[in-house]
């Protein structure tokens, strides 16, 4: 039996409003199926996590994790 005819045969034995379901979805996936071909190109150009590290580094000055002159009367 090929997969044609067993999709024929459930969708005979289904009520007409679960049929609606099916159609509606097949139609759902045949449209992301072809975005998802047309879009492949896109994939290989996407950004890769961490491709820059190690490119900028920047001094930080000794006292950087030291309160902030500006919050003295805030933190008192």
């Amino acid at each position: 039996m090929t997969i044609d005819t067993e999709i024929l045969q459930t969708i005979t034995q289904m009520p007409d409003p679960l049929k609606q379901e099916v159609l509606h979805y097949a139609k759902y996936l045949i449209k992301n199926y072809s975005e998802s071909k047309s879009g492949e190109k896109q994939l290989a150009q996407k950004r890769r996590a961490g491709i820059l590290k190690g490119t900028f580094v920047l001094p930080l000055p000794d006292d950087f994790d030291e309160p902030l002159e500006d919050f003295k009367e805030y933190m008192e």
